[in-house]
């Protein structure tokens, strides 16, 4: 069954802005859905439309779901999220570290506030004064 010559233009405009990567009325995912929503008919009018649907066939070997504009953003992502899992795995190091230092900070100052006991308060210590 055809369709009127009004539609067939619409239909052959969107799907040359689709396979161009320039829709306007959709995210640009190569689908006959996609081809129906940007050439504004319905869908049961593109099934009708034979020759049309035997181009787009032909050219969309299969329907691709996802624009280049969208794969590019995937892969940034991906990318982000990787840089983001080794940062936090540095951070969780340096973590590590810290809380070592902390501990040892710590644990000399009991030592010298032990030692400092221990030479009880009556017991000075002199200075030495630094030769220059």
């Amino acid at each position: 069954m055809a369709v009127s010559a009004a539609s067939e233009a619409k239909l052959r405009e969107a799907m040359a802005r689709l396979l161009a990567g320039e829709p306007l009325h959709t995210d640009g995912a190569l689908t006959k859905e996609n081809l129906a929503r940007e050439a504004k008919v319905s869908h049961a009018t593109v099934h009708r439309a034979e020759d049309i649907l035997a181009e787009w066939d032909a050219k969309v070997a299969r329907p691709v779901l996802r624009t280049p504009g969208e794969v590019a953003r995937d892969e940034t992502i991906a990318e982000l999220r990787r840089q983001l899992r080794e940062t936090k795995g540095q951070v969780t190091e340096v973590h590590g570290k810290l809380d070592a230092l902390a501990t040892v900070a710590a644990n000399l100052y009991h030592e010298n506030i032990a030692l400092k006991k221990k030479l009880g308060s009556s017991r000075r210590l002199a200075s030495i004064p630094v030769q220059k």
